[in-house]
């Protein structure tokens, strides 16, 4: 079995949640938690540069540069933008990221202005039950059936607009954090702020546990994966392997739990690498990990759009088990544990393949195997043995 890993420090990971929920960060808005979390590498004294619009690009050393791996989590959050600014001096929205409306009505939101931060809530264009009664019911649900009530003294698109109040302004929506004695988490935007707490976590177990990772890895902290491109531009050259950190939807069809960590071998992007995602399952059977296999549906993540872009590496995607995903958010601290264990476990493993290196591409000699060749060209099918059809009279090969 291989050498057991350090417990993780849960009040760490819980401490460092809590703040960057305090954080609003909707993509496009992020400036802030890139300061906050660049704060803690530092802390951990872990070199990091940036992109130009903020993505952190960290460097763990291990014993050997190439072939180098990268993992990833993403700083931003689903939220809101001022679309149109009412008559009545309310404002219309347009949701950042992909997200039902249903999930705003009766949020507390703040709204970023260009001189400060003004409150107010999210409503459905009826809500009052006394004046509309069974009205409220029947309404549709649809980022036009909602509007965003200023608190302010404003009744009029003019009253607003003095406000300083324009359309494009971001609009954050209240985290709402509840942790139980349980070990329950509730919140808003744990997607994916909880998958950060525990890639830094992990981070501090690998340096505390006094263990050289075998190679050189990047974690990576993007900023735009809520709306698609994510870790596209983020990649050093030399990454041969990415494993993205993010959430794992519990629900019906659905084999994710909020007590374990998930290894997702699909998305909407298409299946995962093979034969990385079946290594981290091994580390997961070998450090006695509670793990799930899933597919995810309607799910993008850094790792897809890192292929989407070009790269050639392999991709795997490890999550933490949440109801209500996209909703109010609900995960346990046992699945945040498992996660930071298996990426801690996973830095600490030597490359699924060392001939994966820059400069050893190319060769059919250290290519891989999912299946010996002749057990997968073994079928069940029993087509015609290729001799059987080769060099037959064309009459013969009709019949």
């Amino acid at each position: 079995m291989s050498k057991k890993i350090p417990e993780p420090d849960l009040n760490y990971l819980q401490r460092v949640l809590l703040e960057m929920l305090a954080i609003p960060s909707p993509t496009g808005f992020t400036d802030t938690i890139v300061r906050y979390v660049a704060e803690r590498l530092n802390e951990l004294g872990i070199p990091f540069e940036l992109t130009r619009r903020g993505t952190i690009r960290a460097t763990l050393k291990g014993r050997c540069d190439s072939p180098d791996r990268a993992i990833a989590a993403h700083l931003d959050t689903i939220g809101a933008i001022v679309r149109e600014i009412h008559d009545s001096g309310r404002l219309g929205l347009s949701p950042v990221g992909c997200w039902s409306s249903r999930f705003a009505e009766g949020s507390r939101v703040s709204i970023f202005t260009d001189t400060g931060v003004i409150r107010g809530s999210v409503l459905p264009l009826l809500a009052s039950g006394h004046a509309f009664n069974t009205a409220v019911d029947e309404m549709p649900i649809s980022w036009d059936h909602v509007e965003l009530r200023v608190d302010a003294y404003t009744y009029s698109r003019a009253q607003t607009c003095a406000l300083g109040i324009n359309v494009g302004d971001f609009v954050a929506f209240d985290p709402m954090p509840e942790f139980t004695e349980s070990g329950y988490i509730s919140a808003r935007h744990l997607d994916d702020k909880a998958g950060v707490a525990a890639l830094l976590t992990a981070l501090k177990m690998v340096l505390e546990s006094g263990q050289e990772p075998p190679i050189d890895c990047h974690p990576l902290f993007t900023i735009t994966e809520e709306t698609g491109s994510g870790a596209a531009g983020a990649l050093p050259w030399d990454v041969s392997e990415f494993v993205g950190i993010d959430i794992a939807p519990t629900a019906k069809g659905q084999e994710s739990h909020e007590h374990a960590v998930t290894v997702a071998l699909q998305d909407s992007g298409g299946p995962y690498d093979f034969h990385l995602s079946r290594h981290l399952l091994k580390l997961a059977c070998n450090q006695e990990i509670p793990v799930r296999r899933d597919l995810f549906r309607y799910y993008h993540s850094d790792a897809q759009s890192a292929i989407a872009a070009g790269h050639d590496i392999r991709t795997a995607l490890l999550a933490f088990g949440c109801d209500a995903t996209h909703g109010y958010e609900r995960t346990h601290i046992d699945s945040l544990a498992a996660l930071s264990r298996l990426i801690s476990a996973y830095l600490l493993s030597p490359p699924v393949f060392d001939s994966d290196a820059h400069d050893h591409k190319g060769s059919l000699d250290n290519f891989s195997h999912q299946l010996e060749h002749d057990t997968q060209m073994e079928n069940d099918t029993r087509v015609p043995a290729v001799d059987s059809l080769l060099g037959r009279p064309a009459d013969e090969q009709q019949e």
